[in-house]
């Protein structure tokens, strides 16, 4: 006997074609999937192994955060981003297995495709794109009311990256209030949608910051680092209609020379001109978005920030760095110019709709060239060890993403 949809052979039924319902895509049963993990403190330890298949009423962190009866959703993975975070994890710098085990599943930019949902979610249907928040609330005042991506605690949980597994497998289920849609026509950079929720947050934290000064508008910016967040960077800040410099250290022309200069940017190269000499041609910035996973850089923007500037850094640098400067010139500078730091890591739900919002309309400005970023795709979960080559090995490897599913 078999039914619409199914293929009756001996050991049951095999799915055939996507059959739609209120709350479920049906597909073949199993029990075991596709994971890629570290063992946390064990440099180059990735590596690919089995899990089990996630459903609907499963509690996927609950040392950390429980799933509320009925907000369940259930996605079927189509792409993950990775980049330097997961080299770095691989490499034992930092990140840690939930508690009781000893892996951790990486990859944290996520895009999926719902396959079912709670009997209580109401924004989000079989068949719908989305992407997934990256940061579970802890026990703070700022988690308990949405803010988890500030949290106040030392200890903090991260799908991919610290004390809760990620993205890169088959499937994944979580609560609806950390999904967010991905419009159909954009899904063909729903993999950005992370990287692209970290840009709009560091952005609107620097000019929510900058209302201390009730009247702030920037006229030019700097965007150190020409890696996807320098990018996506780039493209927000002259969507603002700011006068942008992405700078970075080779000459073009190149890729990323190419895709700064179609979003309407200036590309400089420090090994041509340095960071000095651009500032005395063409004035101190307004605003500088630090993107470089450089430490010393991180330091040297604070040299050239004109007064009543915002600094953002958005770069984890792991490991040791020793940088040597003029503290005290940075100090009496900073202090007389009313000169702002803004540290900005992860994004919450609306950080993500922003970010979305920004990638929508960075389509529609400057058609097909954000697109350009997705570089390098990894066909398979089997192939990551051609993935993590591509991230330690490939300088050129401007976007990395695993296709899991289609």
């Amino acid at each position: 006997m078999a039914f619409a949809g199914y293929t009756s052979r001996p050991n049951g039924f095999v799915f055939r074609e996507p059959v739609l319902h209120p709350h479920i895509i049906f597909r073949r049963v199993e029990f075991a999937m596709k994971a890629i993990a570290v063992l946390p403190g064990k440099p180059n330890s990735v590596h690919l192994r089995d899990i089990p298949v996630p459903k609907l009423l499963d509690q996927p962190q609950p040392h950390v955060c429980r799933i509320p009866d009925g907000r369940a959703v259930l996605v079927r993975t189509l792409q993950i981003g990775v980049d330097a975070t997961d080299r770095e994890i691989n490499e034992a710098l930092y990140g840690n297995a939930p508690p009781g085990g000893d892996h951790l599943v990486i990859g944290h930019e996520s895009f999926g495709q719902v396959l079912e949902v709670g009997s209580k979610v109401t924004e989000l249907k079989p068949g719908d794109f989305v992407s997934c928040t990256v940061r579970r609330p802890g026990g703070s005042l700022f988690d308990n009311i949405g803010r988890n991506d500030i949290t106040s605690e030392e200890t903090y949980y991260e799908r991919g990256i610290n004390l809760c597994h990620g993205y890169l497998t088959e499937s994944f289920v979580d609560d609806a209030e950390f999904m967010v849609k991905v419009p159909v026509k954009l899904k063909h950079l729903g993999v950005l949608s992370e990287p692209a929720s970290v840009c709009a947050k560091a952005i609107d934290q620097a000019y929510l910051a900058q209302q201390r000064l009730q009247v702030w508008n920037p006229k030019r910016a700097f965007v150190m680092g020409a890696g996807q967040i320098g990018l996506l960077a780039t493209m927000m800040l002259k969507l603002r209609g700011l006068d942008v410099y992405t700078v970075a250290t080779r000459p073009g022309p190149h890729r990323k020379q190419e895709i700064a200069e179609a979003y309407g940017a200036t590309y400089v190269s420090t090994r041509q001109t340095s960071l000095q000499e651009l500032t005395k041609k063409v004035g101190k910035p307004d605003l500088i978005f630090e993107a470089t996973g450089n430490a010393e850089v991180c330091f040297r923007s604070m040299e050239v920030l004109a007064h009543n500037g915002a600094l953002i850094w958005t770069s984890i640098t792991g490991g040791k760095h020793e940088v040597t400067l003029d503290a005290a010139k940075i100090n009496i500078e900073w202090v007389l110019g009313n000169k702002l730091l803004v540290s900005s890591v992860n994004g919450n739900r609306r950080h993500f709709e922003m970010g979305i919002a920004a990638l929508s309309l960075g389509e529609l400005t400057y058609p097909g060239v954000t697109e350009r970023i997705l570089t390098n795709p990894v066909d398979g979960l089997d192939n990551y060890r051609e993935m993590m080559r591509l991230l330690v090995e490939d300088k050129d490897a401007l976007k990395v993403f695993v296709n899991v599913g289609t």
